[in-house]
């Protein structure tokens, strides 16, 4: 796993202060209805401040605790409220809590925990709740101008749909999308978005 305290160390808001496209597309959706909303990997808080600053109650878990006190100040900033929680997804437990969406945003790591991160969004989510996925992917179209060159690390379709069967896909799309956040992620990728839910 990467180093992700010395990556923030090295750098300010590497994936810019701006919510992730995807997250902002699905949340506006006129569907979408949740209150609370889980955020794995949520790094500095963007995703999560914007969240929060729609009136959902958030839960940001990220690994890194540089990025759990960013996220800590961004949320201060916006003049919002957010639990944030340093946490290996590894060996994180929801201790029986649940949530009625999931966000789980560029978390690239080894298959066991992609599993287990997947595996978990389902477990807490609530009836109805929503599943939010955007990742880099392994596609037949090669890697994209950036993301990672490991193969080990990104997903594909089939393996999201496995992990989380039994939900209803809204949408499952897989393709070269042009990104522009922050600094780290600039120009085109290879790029997995999944939305789904739990039936009631």
């Amino acid at each position: 796993m990467p180093d992700w305290d010395a990556k923030y160390a090295a750098q300010e808001a590497p994936f810019g202060d701006a919510p992730n496209e995807y997250v902002r597309r699905v949340a506006t959706r006129a569907d979408f209805s949740a209150t609370s909303a889980l955020c794995l990997a949520d790094g500095d808080g963007r995703n999560g401040a914007w969240l929060a600053g729609r009136g959902l109650s958030v839960t940001g878990i990220d690994s890194s605790a540089i990025a759990s006190q960013r996220a800590q100040a961004r949320d201060r900033a916006n003049g919002v409220s957010a639990e944030r929680i340093t946490a290996d997804i590894a060996d994180w437990e929801s201790d029986g809590r649940s949530w009625q969406s999931v966000f789980l945003i560029y978390l690239q790591s080894e298959p066991e925990i992609r599993a287990r991160a997947l595996r978990l969004s389902v477990d807490v989510l609530e009836p109805g709740g929503w599943l939010v996925v955007e990742a880099f992917a392994r596609t037949p179209a090669g890697f994209g101008e950036f993301g990672p060159k490991d193969a080990s690390v990104l997903y594909d379709l089939p393996e999201i749909e496995r992990a989380t069967s039994g939900l209803q896909v809204i949408e499952a799309l897989e393709g070269r999308v042009l990104l522009d956040e922050g600094v780290r992620h600039q120009g085109t990728g290879n790029i997995v978005r999944y939305a789904a839910r739990k039936p009631r």
